[in-house]
C-alpha cells in the first residue's frame, strides 16, 4: 500500500516547528488509539500511520533526509537509507505515544499539561459521587419539602482519621509496584496497568494497619442525609449534596452524592413545564344555561364563570395556579378543559321536559349541526 506524506498525515505545514507537530501528534493520537476505537481497524491503521509519521518529523535528521528523499530516505536498499536492513527501523507506535504521553516519566507532554511528573500515589484522594433515585409526591415536587433518606456508603474511618494505620505503625514502600501504585503487564504490543493489589494503588504498606479499616481508611456504614427539595422540580432533576458521597483515601475530601427525582403522577392534574391542566366534567345543562362551576387547584378549590352555551371540550384558564417556576420566575397557569356529560339514565319527567324541549327547538339552536348537515346535502346531489 502506497504511503501518505507525512506531513500530509499529520494535518501540518512542510515547515512546521517541533511545537506544532508535537501538538497535531498529540490531538490525532488520542482521536485514533485503539483503546479508545476498539475493533476499529481503519482508527488502528491511521495510528500506526501517525506515529510513524511522528518519529520522523519529530526528529531532525530524519526529517531533514526525508525533506530531501521522501519515503526512499527510509528503503534499505537506497544509499545511506534509515531503513530496516539499516538498523533504523521505525519503533512500536504504542511506544512512541508512552514516550510522548508521558508514560515513563521526564518530559512527555501529560507532564507538559499536568506540571511535571506522575500523580504521587501516596496523595490524598477524593472520594467517589454517589447517585441517589428518588420518588416523591405531585404536591411535593410543586410545594417543595423536605427528606430524609439512608445509605450506605464508605465513611472515614474514626479510629485510624482516615490513615489506615494503626497508632504507633510505620510506613514502607510497596515491594509489589515499588511505589508506583501500578503494575504493568505486557501482552505483545499492548502494556496493561492495573491497581497494585498489594497497596491497592497506595504506593506504600504500613507494617500495623487499623484494625477497624484493616488499613483501608475507610468503613461502610449507614448515612441519614437531609435533603430540601425546591419547589418546582421535576422527573429528571438533579440536586447535588456537597461532601456526602464516598469518604476520600487516604484522608482525601468525600465526593459528593447526586440525587435524581421522579415524580410520582396525579389523578387529576397534567403538568406541561410550569402550566398544569385537569379536565372537569359539568352537567349539559349548566353549558347550556351558564353559571359557575368549582376547580380544583394546588393551593385549594376556585371558581369559573361557565358562559352559556359553552361547548365541549373550551379550555379556560386560571393564571397563575400552575407549578413554581423552580428558578423563582413566579407560576405558570392551570388550564380547565370543560367535558360536558349527558346523563344516562333519566326518569319520565325528565324524558317528557326533555322531548317538550326537543319539540320546540327550530334548528337555530344548533348551528354546528345544521352547517355539518348542509354540507352532507351537497354530497346526494346529482
Amino acid at each position: 500500500m502506497a504511503k501518505h506524506d507525512y506531513y500530509e498525515a499529520m494535518g501540518v505545514a512542510r515547515g512546521a516547528t517541533p511545537d506544532e507537530i508535537k501538538k497535531a501528534y498529540r490531538k490525532l493520537a488520542v482521536k485514533y488509539h485503539p483503546d479508545k476505537n476498539p475493533g476499529d481497524k481503519a482508527a488502528e491503521d491511521r495510528f500506526k500511520e501517525i506515529s510513524e509519521a511522528y518519529e520522523v518529523l519529530s526528529d531532525p535528521q530524519k526529517r531533514a533526509a526525508y525533506d530531501q528523499y521522501g519515503h526512499a530516505a527510509f528503503d534499505s536498499r537506497a544509499r545511506g537509507g534509515f531503513g530496516r536492513g539499516a538498523g533504523g527501523g521505525f519503533h512500536d507506535p504504542f511506544e512512541i505515544f508512552r514516550e510522548v504521553f508521558g508514560g515513563g516519566g521526564g518530559g512527555g507532554i501529560f507532564d507538559d499539561l499536568f506540571g511535571g511528573g506522575r500523580p504521587d500515589p501516596t496523595a490524598p484522594q477524593r472520594g467517589d459521587d454517589l447517585r441517589y433515585d428518588l420518588q416523591i409526591s405531585f404536591e411535593e415536587a410543586a410545594n417543595g419539602c423536605e427528606k430524609e433518606i439512608r445509605i450506605n456508603k464508605a465513611e472515614r474511618c474514626d479510629d485510624c482519621n482516615g490513615s489506615g494505620a494503626a497508632e504507633g505503625s510505620r510506613w514502607s514502600t510497596c515491594p509489589t509496584c515499588k511505589g508506583r501504585g501500578q503494575v504493568v503487564t505486557a501482552r505483545g504490543i499492548f502494556s496493561l496497568a492495573q491497581t497494585c493489589p498489594n497497596c491497592r494503588g497506595a504506593g506504600r504498606v504500613v507494617d500495623k494497619p487499623c484494625r477497624h479499616c484493616h488499613g483501608v481508611g475507610r468503613r461502610d456504614q449507614a448515612s441519614t442525609i437531609k435533603l430540601r427539595i425546591p419547589a418546582g422540580v421535576d422527573t429528571g432533576s438533579r440536586l447535588r449534596s456537597a461532601g456526602n458521597g464516598e469518604a476520600g483515601a487516604r484522608g482525601g475530601p468525600p465526593g459528593d452524592l447526586y440525587v435524581v427525582l421522579r415524580v410520582a403522577p396525579h389523578d387529576i392534574f397534567e403538568r406541561d413545564g410550569d402550566d398544569l391542566l385537569c379536565e372537569v366534567p359539568i352537567p349539559f345543562t349548566l353549558a347550556a344555561l351558564g353559571g359557575e362551576v368549582e376547580v380544583p387547584t394546588l393551593a385549594g378549590p376556585a371558581t369559573i364563570k361557565v358562559p352559556a352555551g359553552t361547548q365541549p371540550n373550551t379550555m379556560f384558564r386560571l393564571k397563575g395556579k400552575g407549578i413554581r417556576n423552580v428558578q423563582g420566575y413566579g407560576h405558570g397557569d392551570l388550564h380547565v378543559r370543560v367535558n360536558i356529560e349527558v346523563p344516562t339514565r333519566m326518569n319520565q319527567a325528565q324524558r317528557a321536559k326533555l322531548a317538550e324541549f326537543a319539540e320546540l327547538c327550530n334548528g337555530k339552536e344548533s348551528p354546528i349541526i345544521q352547517g355539518f348537515l348542509e354540507k352532507a346535502k351537497s354530497l346526494f346531489k346529482a
